[in-house]
C-alpha cells in the first residue's frame, strides 16, 4: 500500500474517534508545552544572568592577590620585582599595584558646613595605569586624572561623595583641599595612632557601580608613593593585570600562578567564574528538562494504552484487511502512522503553546525577581529589577519535536505489532 494511502487511512481512522484521539493528543500537547517552556525560560534567565556578570566583571582584567583568598591580614605582599615578572608575560597588556589603606575619615576644609565622611576603601594606585585598567570605570564627573608627578591629589569615590544621591550633600568638588585621617602601625601600646594629611581633589568619579568583585563607588584613591612614604613600605597588596584577549585570560592566570610558589597566590580570573557559572545553569536546566519530559513519558503510556484497545475493537477490520490481502507491515505501517501523526499534531500544537507559557512565566517571575543591594557604608538599599525575557532555541524545538514523535512511536509500537499479528481466520470470528 502507498504511503499516501496509509497517511488517509490512519487519520479518517483518528478522525472517527475525535474525543479519544483528541485526550490522546492532549497529553503530548502538555508535555512539549512543558519542555518547550521551561526551555525558553531557563535559556533566557542563563543568558540574562551571564549579560549582568558579564557586564559586572572586566573579562579581560585578573586580579592577583597574595596567598589565599581567606588569609585576611596573615598574607604575604608582593614586591615590584612580582609585578614586573607579571608584565612580561606574553598576552599581558598592563600590571598595575594597589595599597590596601584601609578606613579613613575625611574633612573638607573647604566646606565646614560637611561632617566627615568615613570612606569605605581606601586604597594607593598609580592613577595612570590604574586608569588604564579600568577605562569604563574610572570615570569623572568633576576634575580629571591627576599628573603623574603629582602625589597630593586624590580621586573620591560617587557613593563618597554624594552619601545621599542629592547634589547639596556633595561632598567636595575637584581643587578642593581635603584632609585624610589615617592609622598608622606603631610599635608601642596602643600599637595605632592617627595622623593627618592634606590632599587636593583632583576629581570625583561618575557613578558606575559594578556586581563583580570591586565596586569603585565606595573608594577613594591617592598616590601610590604617598602611600609608601607614609607606611615606610615599598610591597603592594593587590595587582591588577590587564590582557590584551579575554579568552588568554585563563592561560595567562596560570603561567602567573607558575612564578611564585604553591598556594603563594590567588588569582581571580572573572571569565573562569563565568564559565562555571554558565555550567552549573547549563545542568539546571537540563534537569528541569528531564522533569518535563516525564509529563511526554506519561503521555507514551497513555498512547499506549489507547492504541492497545483501538486494536481490539477493531479486530475485525484488521482480519478483513488481511484477508483481502493486505501484508503485516502494512498494518504495522497504518497503526505507527496514527502514532506519529498523534505525535506531530501534539508536537506542533505543544511548541506554540510552550512560548506562550515561557511568556506567560516570565512576566509572573520577574515581577518576584527583584535583587536588593544593601550599600555597607550609607545603609540604602538598591533595588534593581531583573527583567526575564525567554529565548528560543531553534535546537530545543527541534529536539522536543522529534522527542514527541519518537515517544508517540515508541510507545506505539506493542499495540500495532500486536495488530500486526493477529491471524486473519481468528480475526474475523471475533465478536
Amino acid at each position: 500500500m502507498k504511503l499516501s494511502k496509509i497517511l488517509a487511512a490512519a487519520w479518517e481512522n483518528m478522525a472517527q474517534r475525535k474525543l479519544r484521539t483528541s485526550l490522546t493528543t492532549l497529553s503530548v500537547v502538555i508535555g512539549i508545552t512543558a519542555i518547550i517552556g521551561l526551555a525558553s525560560l531557563g535559556e533566557g534567565f542563563r543568558l540574562e544572568i551571564r549579560e549582568r556578570m558579564q557586564s559586572g566583571f572586566e573579562l579581560d582584567n585578573l586580579t592577583v592577590i597574595p596567598g589565599s583568598l581567606f588569609a585576611g591580614l596573615a598574607r604575604d605582599r608582593f614586591s615590584d620585582e612580582d609585578i614586573q615578572r607579571i608584565s612580561n608575560i606574553s598576552g599581558v597588556k598592563l600590571a598595575t599595584q594597589v595599597i590596601q589603606v584601609g578606613n579613613v575619615t575625611l574633612y573638607n576644609t573647604n566646606r565646614t558646613a560637611n561632617k566627615p565622611v568615613r570612606a569605605f576603601v581606601a586604597t594607593a594606585v598609580n592613577f595612570t595605569d590604574f586608569a588604564k585598567v579600568f577605562p569604563d570605570r574610572f570615570i569623572f564627573e568633576d576634575g580629571e586624572l591627576p599628573e603623574r608627578d603629582r602625589n597630593d591629589t586624590i580621586v573620591i569615590g560617587y557613593k563618597v561623595n554624594h552619601p545621599t544621591e542629592n547634589e547639596t550633600t556633595t561632598f567636595a568638588f575637584a581643587n578642593d583641599t581635603i584632609t585624610l585621617t589615617l592609622e598608622l602601625p606603631q610599635s608601642i601600646p596602643p600599637y595605632r595612632k592617627q595622623e593627618n594629611y592634606t590632599f587636593t581633589v583632583a576629581g570625583t568619579l561618575q557613578k558606575t557601580g559594578t556586581s563583580g568583585i570591586t565596586n569603585f563607588d565606595y573608594w577613594i584613591f591617592m598616590p601610590l608613593q604617598s602611600a609608601r612614604q607614609i607606611y615606610d613600605t615599598e610591597e603592594s597588596d593587590l595587582i591588577f593585570v590587564k590582557v590584551y584577549n579575554s579568552e588568554e585570560s585563563e592561560k595567562i592566570a596560570k603561567q602567573a600562578e607558575e612564578l611564585f610558589p604553591p598556594f603563594k597566590v590567588t588569582i581571580l580570573v572573572p571569565l573562569t567564574f563565568i564559565k562555571q557559572v554558565d555550567h552549573i545553569l547549563n545542568i539546571v536546566q537540563i534537569f528541569l528538562m528531564a522533569i518535563a519530559s516525564i509529563s511526554l513519558l506519561v503521555a507514551g503510556i497513555g498512547i499506549m494504552n489507547i492504541m492497545t484497545v483501538s486494536v481490539m475493537e477493531r479486530t475485525r477490520e484488521i482480519g478483513i484487511l488481511k484477508a483481502i490481502g493486505a501484508k503485516s507491515r502494512t498494518v504495522l505501517a497504518m497503526f505507527l502512522t496514527e502514532a506519529a501523526l498523534i505525535g506531530i499534531v501534539g508536537g506542533l500544537i505543544g511548541i506554540i503553546m510552550g512560548y506562550g507559557l515561557s511568556y506567560a512565566l516570565a512576566y509572573i517571575l520577574s515581577g518576584f525577581v527583584q535583587p536588593q543591594h544593601q550599600d555597607t557604608i550609607f545603609q540604602t538599599p538598591e533595588t534593581q529589577r531583573m527583567a526575564i525575557n525567554p529565548a528560543f532555541s531553534p535546537g530545543w524545538t527541534v529536539i522536543a519535536f522529534i522527542f514527541a514523535i519518537v515517544v508517540c512511536i515508541i510507545f506505539g509500537l506493542y499495540p500495532a505489532r500486536k495488530a500486526a499479528k493477529l491471524n486473519p481466520v481468528e480475526a474475523l470470528r471475533y465478536e
